[in-house]
């Protein structure tokens, strides 16, 4: 299919704008967002370059979003980067799981997967996620052997390991040893994203719309939330 320059023009600086922004909303640039919605010819020419960087251009509601691709680790993340930003200086492949299994439990708590969205709250108190995650954690040791947790691929016992390790501070530490210090980091990396809203003076983690789109519309479909309940509910 022969492409006119106009379109591929139009292609570049929307996938430009992907690349500098990470997504493109229909009321701060029209212009583009109609082409992109309109015009078939400079979609498809979006969607290949997106393709061609290891990442794919999908449409929820009025936002267009750029997403990186799992083994993509220069528009996303690497493990070894995720691990220097989630954890200590001295992290060890126990506490990255664990910041993983910190996200999964947070995601839970705040969607459901039912109804015409998935978000069951509009927040949660960061005390009562601390109080979920032991009680999670401590379950999935109960109730999983070790020859379980291979089969599974998720050690109960190793993160609980590492959650008991960091120390609990009263005082408002945010040095990533303690408890406390460890869950800021991570609450810090997704409003970054723009995926929370984290409110340190109220101690409360709030969604952001773009959360609930990429929830409702890519992974919280029913398949991707019933697995992700099964695991922590060791199913």
């Amino acid at each position: 299919m022969a492409y006119e320059m106009g379109e591929i023009r139009l292609s570049q600086q929307i996938f430009y704008y992907l690349l500098e922004h990470h997504e493109l909303r229909e009321e701060d640039e029209q212009r583009l967002y109609r082409a992109y919605t309109e015009e078939e010819a400079v979609q498809n020419l979006v969607k290949s370059q997106a393709e061609e960087a290891v990442s794919t251009v999908e449409r929820y509601g009025n936002v267009i979003y750029l997403i990186p691709k799992e083994e993509n680790v220069f528009l996303g993340f690497s493990k070894a980067k995720l691990k220097e930003v989630l954890c200590k200086s001295t992290g060890t492949d126990k506490d990255f799981y664990l910041s993983q299994f910190v996200i999964l439990t947070l995601l839970v708590e705040l969607y459901d997967g039912q109804g015409s969205s998935s978000r069951s709250r509009d927040f949660i108190k960061i005390g009562e996620l601390q109080n979920t995650l032991s009680e999670r954690l401590k379950e999935g040791v109960e109730n999983t052997s070790e020859e379980e947790e291979e089969q599974k691929g998720i050690a109960f016992r190793n993160m609980q390991e590492a959650y008991e390790a960091l120390r609990s501070d009263d005082k408002g530490s945010k040095a990533k040893t303690t408890k406390e210090g460890f869950l800021h980091a991570i609450f810090m990396f997704l409003e970054k994203q723009g995926l929370i809203d984290y409110i340190e003076q109220d101690e409360m983690i709030k969604t952001t719309k773009k959360l609930d789109n990429l929830m409702d519309w890519n992974i919280l479909n029913q398949n991707n939330y019933q697995r992700i309940r099964k695991v922590l509910n060791n199913e």
